[in-house]
């Protein structure tokens, strides 16, 4: 792994602190005054940096400690997050969700799975009694009492074990729930028949001005959708509530609760006359969660099987997969066309995909590069060139993909970056090996 050199000095003073534990703190130094020259870097100076630690509480130091807070710290100072206890939380979760995994070895799949956004799920009250459950981050604004999720197995089919619910609707509002879903992460993962049966389970709730929807620190009991209205959103703080943010007119709330079998961690009061859909606990769980738990896998899967990730972190991996979203084309579509900008890069699920670029001489004919199957990955170049798309991709047959957008790309592909440009050679020889020039991809 390769350290930069603040963090290099960091491991300094890691070691003296270990070497002297009963001494006097090192006297200011350059590296030690530009290391705390910084809030951040103050903290971790004074609360993980383990010389530090031991002297102050006198205790002795676990075995593995040591590696465990140099990577994490090496993290936090890699992607310097604008929220380190929300980072923490995530960064330790995946770490503990992966560790089972591994112990697991060939046992039965882990079934506590943690989402980056808000996905994870199921409703499986007949698992069995020793299954380990993963709790969720904590609310930093405030305490809250300790609670374990409910168990989550994503490979079990359980679906028909309950009767489905059903609220009729009209036309306007099928359409207007329609709407209302199409850009939540949640439903994005959801199969067309189990979507149609979420829809059906969910009712329509009109609120006025003042209305609290929910409160914090009270069940979850439903999850909520917004068709319309202004709602405001309070998180108790020091006793008092404060406000945090505001939906306008779309989004959803409410789903941590039910996902993790905790208290409310907001209130959510409308503003404005206004229109939710709301889904039963039980349904939200049975379907949603399950659905983006087994997507989740499969993307982890897919993942480890591309050759330019092999030296990215498990850690990493864990982000790509939260990050990407499924894409589904059929025979002959169009996945994207040269010249196009570029907003996002595909790995292929299942199914082939051809690569084909324009001849110079006649453009009317495309010349085929290359195909991509499962584990291969394609769209990327425009996003490493910030160039229009060099070539047109088109469907093989039934093609499903990943896609991970321009802003995670740049955000959690830096590792790969090198990787990429090299391949840039690797497809211009292609070109002239076909005969075509006067193709610049760079």
């Amino acid at each position: 792994m390769a350290y930069s050199s603040s963090w290099k000095r960091m491991k300094k003073v890691f070691s003296w602190g270990k070497k002297n534990r009963n001494s006097q703190p090192p006297p200011p130094t350059p590296y030690n005054d530009e290391l705390t020259s910084s809030p951040g870097n103050q903290l971790i100076l004074q609360d993980i940096i383990l010389g530090n630690l031991d002297m102050e509480m006198e205790l002795e130091i676990p075995g593995g400690l040591t590696d465990l807070l140099q990577e994490f710290t090496y993290q936090v100072l890699s992607e310097k997050p604008d929220d380190i206890v929300e980072f923490a939380a995530n960064y330790f979760m995946k770490l503990k969700i992966k560790e089972k995994r591994s112990k697991d070895g060939t046992k039965k799949k882990s079934k506590g799975v943690s989402f980056h956004a808000e996905e994870n799920g199921g409703d499986n009250s007949d698992d069995e009694d020793d299954e380990e459950d993963i709790e969720p981050p904590k609310n930093r604004y405030a305490r809250r009492q300790s609670v374990c999720a409910e168990p989550l197995n994503p490979d079990s089919d359980d679906e028909g074990d309950e009767n489905p619910i059903v609220y009729p609707k009209t036309d306007d509002q099928r359409k207007r729930l329609n709407d209302a879903v199409r850009n939540i992460l949640l439903f994005k993962n959801v199969a067309p028949e189990q979507l149609n049966e979420v829809l059906d389970a969910m009712f329509e709730r009109k609120v006025q001005p003042g209305d609290h929807v929910i409160d914090q620190g009270d069940d979850g009991d439903n999850f909520y959708v917004i068709d319309k209205g202004i709602f405001d959103i309070y998180v108790k703080i020091e006793g008092n509530d404060k406000l945090v943010g505001a939906y306008n007119g779309k989004g959803s709330f409410g789903e941590l609760a039910l996902m993790y079998n905790t208290p409310r961690a907001a209130t959510i009061v409308a503003t404005s006359e206004g229109i939710l859909w709301a889904l039963d606990r039980n349904t939200f769980r049975r379907i949603l969660l399950k659905a983006a738990a087994k997507k989740r896998k499969i993307h982890e899967k897919l993942l480890e099987q591309v050759p330019m990730l092999k030296e990215v972190t498990d850690y990493e991996i864990m982000n790509l997969a939260d990050a990407l979203q499924s894409r589904t084309f059929k025979d002959g579509d169009c996945v994207i066309q040269q010249g196009d900008e570029a907003d996002c890069m595909f790995f292929v699920e299942s199914g082939v995909a051809s690569i084909r670029i324009r001849n110079q001489d006649d453009p009317t004919e495309e010349v085929e590069l290359t195909q991509c199957t499962k584990g291969g990955y394609f769209g990327e170049l425009a996003l490493v060139t910030h160039k229009p798309r060099a070539a047109s991709v088109y469907a093989v047959g039934d093609l499903v993909t990943a896609v991970l957008d321009v802003h995670a790309f740049e955000r959690l592909l830096g590792p790969c970056m090198d990787i990429m440009k090299r391949n840039i050679d690797g497809y211009e020889d292609q070109l002239k090996k076909l005969g075509i020039g006067g193709t610049e991809l760079r």
